[in-house]
């Protein structure tokens, strides 16, 4: 597939940003369901989830490949600091990873005997700590065993946790630059949860800290400085306190963002059947 580019442009201001302008370009399109975009800093590529079409792709300096396929209909991705990738298998119900070799383990299916609902989004800490959320969507919430929606916490020693059971989905979730900090995304409260993390892994102190978001926030990513960036009705942005920036519009409503490039400073966002990109002239969190 060729990658085709469509710039749109929009002026914005961002008061805690030295932006003036933000070039979109669309990549590539004609996909069912596009989510789960992570850049790969050791390889210096994409990859992104078609979630209907059961296909994790990779873009990079070639173009656009498939790089697993069937997929379980895998929705988030991100990779840890040895260069694993893991994913988040809606219709697998479960959470994976790929070693170097190419060989998937599974490292989460069932929270005390019963399966998962619908593994959804992902993040790992430096130190290896994984957190997952488990929401359920439309046809998902029919093949339910547990009764409630979580968040759960892999540590890299010992059992996995529940963190919390939200009234509403949880959704996207990101660490604040120094991994203190973990945010996630509540669907149908439109609002952002933080949590404090320790150096073992423990959450507490859950607060609200962005309320009465413009759309359903979906995925969520953090920029050096701390803001953070979720996607909704477009891609809204927001300081690490909460105060809103900006939205930045698109032709599709977006699922879920990254940056990437060699210098951490171009947003990618799959939005339904197109896959776009910025220049947002900051970098992004190291923290996936």
């Amino acid at each position: 597939m060729k990658i085709s580019l469509l710039i749109l442009t929009t002026a914005v201001a961002l008061s805690a940003q030295d932006f003036t302008d933000l070039h979109i370009e669309k990549v590539s399109g004609g996909y069912q369901f596009l989510e789960g975009p992570v850049w790969s800093k050791e390889g210096g590529y994409l990859l992104f989830s078609d979630v209907p079409a059961s296909k994790v792709l990779k873009i990079d300096s070639d173009g656009i490949k498939t790089f697993r396929t069937p997929s379980g209909k895998t929705n988030g991705n991100t990779i840890d600091t040895q260069g694993r990738v893991l994913s988040c298998e809606s219709e697998g119900r479960r959470v994976v990873r790929q070693d170097k070799k190419g060989n998937w383990e599974v490292l989460a299916d069932k929270w005390e005997g019963k399966r998962l609902n619908a593994p959804n989004d992902i993040v790992v800490r430096k130190d290896g700590h994984i957190y997952f959320t488990d929401p359920a969507f439309g046809s998902q919430a029919d093949k339910r065993e547990l009764d409630f929606y979580g968040v759960y916490h892999i540590p890299p020693k010992g059992p996995m946790e529940l963190v919390a059971k939200p009234k509403g989905r949880p959704n996207g979730l990101a660490f604040s630059p120094k991994g203190n900090l973990l945010y996630v995304a509540n669907t149908d409260d439109r609002n952002i949860v933080a949590y404090d993390v320790d150096k073992n892994g423990k959450t507490s102190n859950e607060r609200v800290l962005i309320a009465n978001i413009d759309g359903p926030p979906d995925g969520i990513r953090v920029d050096e400085k701390g803001n953070l960036w979720i996607t909704c009705r477009g891609v809204a942005v927001y300081t690490a306190e909460g105060k809103f920036l900006h939205m930045i519009e698109l032709a599709e409503p977006p699922a879920n963002c990254a940056f990437g490039d060699g210098d951490m400073e171009t947003l990618y966002i799959t939005a339904r059947t197109s896959l776009y990109r910025v220049r947002v002239g900051v970098k992004g969190s190291v923290q996936h």
